[in-house]
């Protein structure tokens, strides 16, 4: 039995002890950092089916039955449960890729992995966690200074995007909206060059909204120059278009003030009540007034307003939409250039925002509405409005517009590019092989064990689109040796080309250079852990 051990006295009878099967063993030295590898390696066997344009989706379950099907890796990772705690730098991995550059996330796990799998074989030669680590801390330089060298330098201005489409269709290209690649790519590019500063090379992405309607095909999906909203007017009756809307944006409620105290109001007889009712009439009135004196004709509160109210700015020809979030208000005032005012007596015809046209939108059969505001005064505020099929669809095409249209704004920071299908990684693998001929010292195993890890992408994308992995990967390999074109790498579409210039498949530098030097860091972080130490616990206690 596994949880038994047979020992000895000192008179030398033998004896059995007996472990409780509840208790775990503490595991220290190499041991623990084999468990942590095993642990990672076991997340990446999960995640690298999904790299690559013929990568495959994941469904997950959450626990109270929603469903979401992706393949994005952090969404993969940030969703799955994991107990481990190597498996949850992993989900932290890609959680900082996606951060940091928006793209890449299933790649860098993928390389992460290769990278600890490789660590293992060199542990288990007695070569030291620590050396092992230095190695690739210095084996990630080489790569790294020879991404630069293989990088190209697209150019692109506001006339010519024809470089950024291109770069935007290759991070479509693993996506669910790969069909329709073509039309999200140039909405992408359009999106971020609404908001971009080409002078400071800058994007903001608080001018840019992507929201989604159930109902139609992703076909339908459309570039709005303004803010969409899923709200309605307050009123039936109320115009369903008002053409150049002065925007009343209020965060305070139409509603009579409360007085603050803790004495109760009693209302004995009818006299009273009608007091208390031409009161409140009087406060919704004077509110009203207040709202169309400053030349207002539309108000966009965050609180709603009781029927009576409502009634009242039906019959002042006021109209109003209610109960609009907190995020939504802010891009609003963005956008139409306004200001949100928190009482009524602070509205003045300054702090109105603008807008060519506001109109409601209505979809099918159904009762369904959103409001939306164009020609807004700040023409760099846009809003992607996704359709599809059901909400599966429409979230993950939100995912995918979110990584294209990140990677058009890290070409914007910088407009150098590596070639994508593996190409960079076999370059760079072949340069880090070179450095380690010419080291003394153990570090050159670690060099080579990183130029076999950096080789583990294109195997997957190789596996992932039905060829033979290694035959592909030895195939690209030596033609890049022989013919010096670091531009050759694994032809996933089987277009008859391994050339990913004529492709078109191209990856933004920083992003690679970023997916290199977050998974050499998380390598070392796990090699240099040989001990976990449960504070609180039995485990603990020795």
């Amino acid at each position: 039995m596994d949880n038994a051990v047979m020992a000895t006295d000192e008179t030398g009878r033998p004896f059995i002890i007996v472990r409780d099967p509840g208790m775990k063993q503490r595991i220290h030295g190499t041991e623990a950092i084999k468990s942590h590898i095993l642990a990672a390696k076991t997340v990446t066997n999960i995640i690298r089916t999904s790299l690559g344009p013929r990568g495959l989706d994941k469904i997950l379950i959450s626990p109270d039955g929603d469903i979401t099907v992706t393949n994005d890796g952090a969404t993969i990772l940030g969703q799955m449960e994991v107990e481990h705690q190597i498996a949850k730098l992993l989900v932290q991995l890609s959680k900082s890729q996606d951060d940091e550059i928006g793209d890449g996330t299933t790649g860098v796990v993928v390389l992460a992995g290769a990278l600890l799998e490789q660590a293992e074989d060199l542990i288990d030669k007695g070569i030291h966690p620590i050396r092992i680590a230095d190695g690739f801390d210095r084996a990630c330089k080489v790569a790294v200074e020879h991404l630069e060298k293989v990088s190209d330098v697209v150019p692109f201005s506001k006339e010519d995007t024809s470089n950024l489409l291109k770069t935007a269709k290759t991070c479509l290209g693993s996506k669910i909206v790969s069909k329709a690649h073509t039309q999200f790519s140039q909405i992408a590019v359009d999106a971020v060059l609404s908001v971009a500063d080409l002078e400071r090379k800058d994007v903001d992405f608080e001018l840019i909204k992507v929201d989604g309607k159930v109902g139609g095909s992703l076909e339908d999906t459309t570039l709005v120059k303004g803010v969409v909203i899923d709200k309605d007017m307050s009123h039936p009756q109320m115009p369903r278009e008002v053409k150049d809307a002065k925007i009343a944006i209020l965060t305070c409620a139409f509603e009579p003030p409360k007085p603050k105290t803790k004495h109760k109001l009693d209302i004995t007889n009818v006299d009273e009540y009608k007091l208390l009712q031409n009161y409140e009439r009087e406060k919704f009135q004077e509110m009203i007034k207040q709202v169309k004196d400053t030349g207002a004709n539309l108000v966009i509160c965050q609180w709603g307003f009781d029927d009576e109210a409502n009634h009242l700015l039906l019959q002042n020809e006021l109209p109003a939409v209610r109960w609009v979030g907190g995020p939504e208000i802010e891009l609003i005032a963005i956008a139409t250039n306004g200001r949100i005012v928190p009482r009524f007596q602070d509205l003045s015809a300054e702090k109105l925002g603008s807008a060519g046209t506001v109109r409601e939108l209505s979809f099918g059969t159904t009762r369904d509405r959103m409001l939306v505001i164009e020609d807004c005064a700040n023409t760099r505020a846009v809003t992607i409005f996704v359709r599809g099929s059901n909400k599966m669809i429409i979230d993950e095409a939100k995912r995918a517009l979110h990584d294209a249209i990140c990677v058009v704004r890290n070409l914007i920071k910088d407009n150098r590019v590596v070639y994508g299908g593996g190409a960079a990684e076999i370059a760079c693998s072949l340069a880090v092989a070179d450095a380690a001929d010419k080291i003394p010292g153990i570090e050159q195993y670690a060099m080579r064990a990183f130029a076999n890890a950096l080789d583990a992408t294109p195997l997957a994308l190789a596996e992932n689109s039905g060829l033979a992995p290694i035959e592909t990967l030895t195939s690209v390999k030596s033609r890049q040796v022989k013919e010096g074109n670091f531009r050759l790498g694994v032809d996933c579409m089987q277009k008859g080309s391994n050339d990913m210039r004529e492709n078109f498949v191209i990856d933004p530098l920083i992003g690679k250079r970023q997916q290199f030097l977050l998974a050499t860091q998380l390598c070392r972080m796990v090699l240099k852990v040989n001990d976990v130490i449960i504070t609180g616990t039995e485990e603990a206690q020795y």
